[in-house]
């Protein structure tokens, strides 16, 4: 147990794109000796803190535009947390949550929505900066953050969980886990015809990150199916009806790279090895 006969508690603030679900609802679960909570009952963190009757707590939650916000409300009640975060380099990352977005039907080329030259996509330089999500972290939390590489765990995903018990002082039998993918990527062709669709029937969606979730949640439904019906539709367009250049420019991602050097660095920087 920590200090004061409490539990130890983690909490992993998954950014989205860097295999969250995976570790979700396929590793987290297989860790032995820790309460785990799922994000779907993340509502009850401080019940679960409270009434664990293991040594540590772990809890889940993807986020993005509200990691402060969250991280602020959690940090009031345990700043001991050891918090998680997993990382993908800046250009990798903003091309697949380009790819995210576009294929949930926001009408952007690539450049439209993350100009990296002068800033005027949708979203912004700022947005992509990686560290300042690790110093906030460490602004609101005593212990030091557990920063993982999601290259690691492409490379080799039971050598990563394995690694990632270690840091967190548990046991876990990697041999239990799958290693498939939880959602399967869609494909260049499936992206390219949902770009040229949606530019004719659809409109960047108003969000609003403090409103109720449901009501997003029921909003959003009708848009998905049609986003679905659409990227399937794919399969029956002849190639020769799309462009034959990439979906996003490797000389832009290169640039990204370029521009985010510094920021990555301090990133990797502030990893630790079991």
């Amino acid at each position: 147990m920590g200090t004061d006969n409490k539990p130890e508690v983690y909490f992993h603030v998954g950014l989205g794109k860097t295999a969250s679900t995976w570790l979700q609802n396929k590793v987290f679960g297989h860790f032995e000796g820790i309460t785990y909570l799922h994000p779907t009952q993340y509502r009850h963190w401080k019940e679960t803190i409270a009434g664990s009757q293991q040594p540590k707590v772990l809890i889940s939650r993807e986020m993005d535009q509200q990691l402060e916000r969250e991280v602020k409300k959690f940090a009031a009640v345990r700043p001991d947390t050891t918090p998680i975060i997993l990382l993908r380099s800046n250009a990798q990352w903003i091309a697949s949550q380009y790819r995210r977005f576009l294929k949930n039907g926001y009408p952007l080329t690539f450049t439209e929505f993350f100009d990296v030259t002068h800033d005027t996509g949708y979203w912004k330089r700022s947005d992509v900066l990686l560290y300042p999500k690790i110093a906030i972290l460490k602004q609101y939390f005593t212990e030091p953050p557990i920063v993982c590489l999601y290259e690691d765990l492409r490379r080799n995903p039971q050598q990563f969980v394995t690694d990632l018990a270690a840091q967190m002082g548990v046991n876990c039998q990697v041999e239990h886990i799958s290693v498939d993918k939880h959602h399967a990527s869609y494909n260049e062709k499936q992206l390219k015809w949902m770009l040229i669709v949606a530019k004719r029937i659809f409109k960047i969606p108003v969000y609003n990150p403090n409103g109720p979730r449901w009501k997003t949640w029921i909003r959003r439904r009708p848009r998905m199916w049609l986003c679905y019906v659409i990227l399937y539709s794919a399969h029956l367009i002849p190639a020769s009806w799309l462009s034959k250049k990439p979906l996003i420019d490797p000389e832009i991602l290169k640039k990204i790279d370029a521009y985010y050097h510094d920021d990555w660095q301090a990133c990797l920087q502030t990893m630790r090895r079991p």
